[in-house]
């Protein structure tokens, strides 16, 4: 019975073991696949900057074709505040966000959850002052046509109420006093993460990205 049950320990530990090198080999390849940008104006700035682990899309607070502070309200906000220029919003699991405000505060059921897609997704957006481009924030300049894609893919990330507009997350597990939380569609897991869904928006206004990639080494990359 001993020899049995160590031999099945054996097989699992191989298992995950195995698993996590062709994952991580994936990641590593498929980053490294490049999709070039579309030839287009460059009438609008946008941003794409990280934290190391996590990337967020930067956009302009609001321009003639979007006001993004209709759906993501000032109120919503501890420090009020009508002037800022941008907002860096990201997507990405909902334990991870509201639970989790260190690596130390992880849980393993949070992580089982958000590696298999058993949780809920939250977006989590940041009014900022000014956008200083850096190591971790990088400018793209796309068309008026290319940010009109992209306020459609990140709008389509938010979940909406009966009304239409993005549910707002009552919680005091922001990360400062320009930043809140909403209800996100989709499922959070090692293949679709946070840094998955921004290369895909990015991938949705035709700028350069990778093919695929659950990090956010591989998106810089491209923006070196």
């Amino acid at each position: 019975m001993l020899k049995k049950s160590l031999k099945y320990f054996a097989l699992t530990f191989l298992s995950i073991v195995a698993f996590a090198l062709v994952y991580l080999l994936s990641a590593y390849l498929l980053s490294r696949i490049s999709l070039s940008a579309e030839n287009d104006q460059k009438d609008i700035q946008i941003y794409i900057r990280t934290n190391g682990v996590h990337t967020d899309i930067v956009v302009p607070v609001r321009n003639e074709h979007f006001d993004w502070s209709k759906e993501i309200k000032f109120a919503h906000i501890q420090a009020y505040d009508t002037n800022f220029s941008h907002l860096a919003i990201g997507w990405g699991d909902k334990g991870f966000y509201l639970e989790t405000p260190t690596w130390a505060d992880l849980k393993v059921s949070t992580a089982f959850k958000a590696a298999t897609g058993l949780s809920n997704t939250a977006i989590h957006a940041t009014y900022l002052d000014k956008v200083k481009e850096d190591l971790s924030c990088k400018k793209i300049e796309i068309s008026q046509t290319q940010y009109t894609r992209l306020i459609q893919f990140i709008s389509a990330s938010f979940q909406k109420d009966k009304e239409g507009h993005f549910m707002h997350i009552t919680t005091n597990a922001n990360y400062g006093k320009t930043d809140a939380f909403y209800e996100a569609n989709g499922s959070y897991s090692l293949l679709h993460t946070c840094n998955t869904w921004a290369n895909n928006g990015l991938k949705a206004c035709g700028q350069k990205c990778c093919f695929w990639t659950p990090f956010d080494t591989g998106i810089f990359l491209n923006y070196e």
